[in-house]
């Protein structure tokens, strides 16, 4: 129990800095509805369990992850400017009416949680989170076969409950601004979506 709760604390912790994921969670809740956002949140977890499990069995298939670094922050930059030109793309076409944005919300559940998990697996910076606050943990994960396993069920744990608050957060504020300003934020963050992707791919190079 000692060591899911440690799971659950560094799952929150590696999850809770709002960046370009968080962002895109954020704009996905706004304007496509409850279900992209939670999709996106739990593609965001589920990389982050994947990473968990990675440092937790053993820090050789860790560096063999970050031998790729440079290639995956190049590719995961990009796609983030690629989603914020295709959010500022959304702005320029115009409101959708509410039966043509349903569709598209429940259409675009498996692109959003895809999307997330490719993201946040491209991040560098997130398995060296996990290398240090994991290690950080002390020999307790070593004590049982099973702590791995329960670690990695806790990691998985406190990144959903990150993101399902800040979904829950973004649908709250849905409920209080009109569409106008709804579509305005698609520009804005697709803008800020765009000039921080090129930022991450430029530090690639």
């Amino acid at each position: 129990m000692e060591i899911l709760l440690k799971g659950i604390g560094v799952g929150f912790a590696v999850a809770a800095p709002v960046g370009p994921i968080g962002l895109l969670c954020i704009r996905r809740t706004l304007t496509d509805g409850r279900a992209a956002g939670l999709a996106s949140g739990l593609g965001a977890a589920t990389a982050d369990a994947v990473y968990g499990l990675l440092v937790a069995a053993g820090f050789a298939a860790t560096g063999v992850l970050l031998s790729y670094a440079t290639p995956l922050q190049l590719g995961g930059g990009l796609l983030i400017a690629l989603l914020g030109a295709m959010s500022i793309r959304g702005f320029l076409n115009g409101p959708a009416e509410d039966s043509a944005r349903e569709i598209a919300s429940r259409a675009s559940v498996i692109p959003a949680y895809s999307t997330t998990f490719a993201l946040t697996l491209s991040n560098p910076m997130t398995i060296l989170a996990f290398v240090g606050l994991i290690a950080g943990l002390g020999a307790s994960a070593a004590d049982s076969p099973s702590a791995p396993y329960w670690l990695v069920a806790g990691v998985f744990i406190g990144s959903a409950l990150w993101w399902l608050f800040l979904v829950h957060l973004a649908l709250a504020a849905r409920t209080r601004i009109t569409p106008r300003v709804t579509r305005w934020f698609d520009l804005v963050s697709g803008l800020v979506l765009v000039v921080w992707g090129l930022w991450i791919a430029r530090g690639a190079l």
